[in-house]
């Protein structure tokens, strides 16, 4: 029996490591005011890759403002925000190739966005319409596109941390020349899937960027309460993987530590962790009320710390943006994001039959049964299930 591999220096005095032993700083470039931070490189970002950053986030801002008022007049049931973590995710997005393959969370938006997902599309899944890509069978937000490379988001945390492990780990073995970036919060951190995913990332050398929005909470549940440590970053380096944490709000240090971890992915198939610090400045969702747990004077701090408008401000010092492009560009997406709600509202369900279909190559004779049986009921009460709600012309 051979002896174990010392992975450490040898000590003679006992020691314990605490949690100080290990400090991870937060990589930052640019100021809230526009400016540069003393000694920080030069971004290396031209004025058409900061256009298309900065195009997308006000877009997201305009379709996550249409789409909470839609919410609340019961247009759609439901809708999940990025505001205030927009510089962590369309950052991020544009810094990959856009072939490289995207497992998202559920608040990744303006990724789907930044790769070309149109109005027409966003519109369609969240009214679960019959030109849905889903079929109407996902909640709003839940976005899939096999052209733009998106997985579809599933609603259970964390699922999708070891499955984008598995789909780096066939791009390696099919050396296919593409990554893959797995989103999610600090929250999914604390699920079984994430140490699984992650392990198995480090242990067969899946080439996966691990993108964690540490935007504070859990829904309700503040970051001190769901782990102790040196937050998420910590266990990128107890896995054996390079990592690095990032200010979320810093488009710039996103960008450039996104660009360089997907390089190393690539070139030495091997994962990476970033944890990008951030906050979320809505709610978690449009059954949530975050004033039962985070105070005013908490989300007033951290508005003046907007990624947006601190983007902004850089592209203005570059002669890259103007206040006039940005009344026209908020007027545009304004208009067209609530024309295409009332065009998308007034197309039919799927039809019933949708619900059955795309499991099997042809229904077996159990579902077939299942489908006549359901189209029996709605048939029986056209009251509660008003034509609307699934055609049965199937």
């Amino acid at each position: 029996m051979t002896e174990p591999k010392a992975t450490s220096l040898a000590v003679h005095k006992l020691a314990f490591l605490d949690a100080n032993a290990l400090s991870i700083p937060v990589y930052q470039v640019l100021k809230q005011d526009g400016t540069l931070y003393k000694g920080a490189a030069k971004p290396d970002m031209d004025e058409a890759t900061a256009r298309r950053i900065y195009d997308n986030m006000v877009y997201i801002r305009v379709l996550d403002e249409r789409m909470i008022a839609a919410q609340r007049q019961g247009r759609i049931s439901f809708y999940m925000t990025c505001i205030g973590e927009e510089a962590a995710i369309i950052a991020s997005a544009v810094a990959i190739d856009d072939q490289d393959m995207v497992f998202a969370q559920y608040r990744e938006q303006g990724a789907l966005r930044a790769r070309g997902f149109t109005t027409e599309q966003f519109m369609n899944q969240n009214f679960s319409n019959e030109m849905d890509l889903g079929k109407g069978r996902q909640m709003p937000i839940h976005y899939g596109s096999n052209a733009l490379h998106y997985m579809t988001i599933s609603s259970p945390l964390a699922t999708q941390i070891p499955q984008a492990t598995g789909y780096a780990y066939a791009q390696k073995i099919r050396k296919t020349g593409q990554i893959t970036i797995c989103y999610f919060g600090e929250g999914a951190a604390s699920e079984g899937d994430f140490h699984a995913g992650m392990n198995m990332a480090a242990v067969h050398g899946a080439p996966v960027i691990f993108f964690c929005r540490n935007n504070g909470y859990a829904i309700s549940t503040p970051s001190d309460e769901q782990f102790k440590g040196d937050g998420i970053a910590s266990r990128g380096v107890g896995y054996g993987m390079r990592t690095i944490r990032v200010d979320g709000n810093d488009t710039l240090a996103v960008y450039q530590a996104t660009a360089e971890a997907r390089r190393y992915a690539l070139e030495h198939s091997k994962p990476v962790l970033i944890e990008a610090m951030t906050y979320r400045l809505g709610a978690h969702s449009t059954s949530d009320d975050p004033t039962g747990y985070r105070s005013k004077e908490e989300e007033a701090v951290w508005a003046m710390q907007d990624p947006v408008l601190r983007f902004k401000h850089w592209m203005v010092k570059n002669g890259w943006w103007s206040d006039e492009e940005e009344k026209a560009v908020y007027s545009k997406y304004r208009d067209d994001i609530l024309s295409q709600l009332k065009v998308s509202e007034k197309i039919p369900a799927p039809q019933l039959e949708e619900m059955f279909t795309d499991v099997y190559d042809k229904m077996p004779q159990h579902l077939i049964e299942q489908y006549e049986a359901l189209k029996a009921h709605v048939q029986q009460y056209p009251d509660v299930y008003p034509k609307t709600s699934g055609r049965l012309d199937a």
